[in-house]
This record gives structure tokens, sequence and C-alpha cells, in this order.
């Protein structure tokens, strides 16, 4: 099974919204909308509904886009992310994941931050390519469980974001990508306030970063 993080093979997104999907001109805007709030320095106003447009539309089109940006923060320093150098999924000492699902992992498991993220992208994507959680067409309507897997994901993703900020951020410092993982961070939390996806207690690992923006 070929895997979000395998490392023999060229890193990209694995989730992107087709030109033929019906919902394209949503995804199309969000863009346009984050550029311009780049352009300005104004991130919260990138989150922000557009007039006019479904809110689980722009919910659906930007966590695509916040799940690619760790997608590809992640991947240019995988190679420093090792069963070796990284054998527990935590954010501090004081804080630590263990991985399950309702497929494969029922029962919680420890596992190294490298397998539980490899593990967590896959499921993500998975949800992301699900008609009937992500529908792409303008007819279809999304389920009653929409925000609750949403919330799921952001609360999973913020993880990935946890364990970079505390295991490799000298890495990080070293290849001058701070400012870029700082911007995708902001958005990634302006995102999940506005619209409550992120549960405070989710969020103690990060809080003096969190602060400081």
């Amino acid at each position: 099974m070929f895997s979000v993080f395998d490392r023999n093979k060229t890193f990209k997104p694995r989730r992107r919204t087709e030109a033929s999907n019906a919902r394209y001109e949503v995804h199309k805007l969000a863009h346009e909308v984050l550029k311009a709030s780049l352009d300005t320095g104004n991130l919260r106003e990138a989150v922000k509904v557009p007039e006019g447009y479904d809110v689980n539309d722009w919910i659906s089109v930007n966590v695509v886009d916040l799940f690619n940006q760790i997608n590809l923060i992640y991947g240019s320093m995988c190679d420093k992310c090792t069963p070796e150098s990284c054998p527990v999924m935590c954010a501090s000492p004081k804080y630590e994941y263990l991985w399950s699902d309702t497929d494969r992992y029922k029962n919680a498991i420890k596992v190294s931050a490298p397998r539980y993220i490899d593990l967590l992208m896959d499921w993500v994507d998975k949800k992301l390519s699900d008609e009937d959680l992500f529908p792409t067409m303008e007819e279809s309507k999304y389920p009653e469980n929409f925000r609750p897997i949403v919330k799921t994901i952001m609360r999973r993703l913020f993880r990935v974001y946890a364990h970079i900020f505390h295991a490799h951020l000298d890495e990080i410092v070293e290849c001058r990508a701070e400012p870029h993982l700082s911007t995708c961070f902001r958005h990634f939390m302006y995102f999940g306030q506005l619209f409550s996806l992120l549960p405070p207690k989710e969020l103690e690992p990060l809080k003096d970063v969190i602060a400081s923006l």
C-alpha cells in the first residue's frame, strides 16, 4: 500500500480539487483570498466565509488546503523524523499521543512519531477522498457528521504541528523554513478557532507558541 510518507517516492500533496469538480470555484476563491490576505499580512481575513458562499463548502476546501500545507512541511523534513530520533509520538515529555482508528487499530497503540504521522496522514487522506463525507458534486449534501469528522481531522493535524514545534524546530530554523511554518500554523489556528474546530485542551502543548502569534 502506498504511504503518504514513503521515503522512496517523490513527496507531494495527496488531495486536490480538480477543475471538473462542481465546487472548484470555491477552491479557486479560497486561494485568491489567501493570497490577498498574505499580501496584506491579515490571515484572519483568509479564513472568513465570503458572502454568498456555503459554509460547509468553505470548510471543506480549506481543510484540504490545510492538509496539503502540513503535508509539505512535514515532508520537507521527514527524513529527520525517524523511529530512532523520535521513538514516541509526542509534543514534549508531557504530551504523548497513541494511535487508534475504527479500522485497523481499534485499541490505542504506542508507535514512533513517523509511524504515527504516516497512519494519521493516510487516515485523513481517506476521509477527504470519501465522497460521502466530502462530496464534490454541487447536488450532493454534506452528511450530518461532517463537522465532527472535520474536528477530528483538525485535532489530529494539530498534533503534527505540535510534534514539529517540540521535536524539530531547530531543523526548521536551520533550513530557514521557520517563517513558512509560522504562516501555515497561523492560518491553521485562525481557521480552527473561527469555526470552533479545535478543543482548547488539545492546544495545551503549543499554548506558548499560540500566545506569541
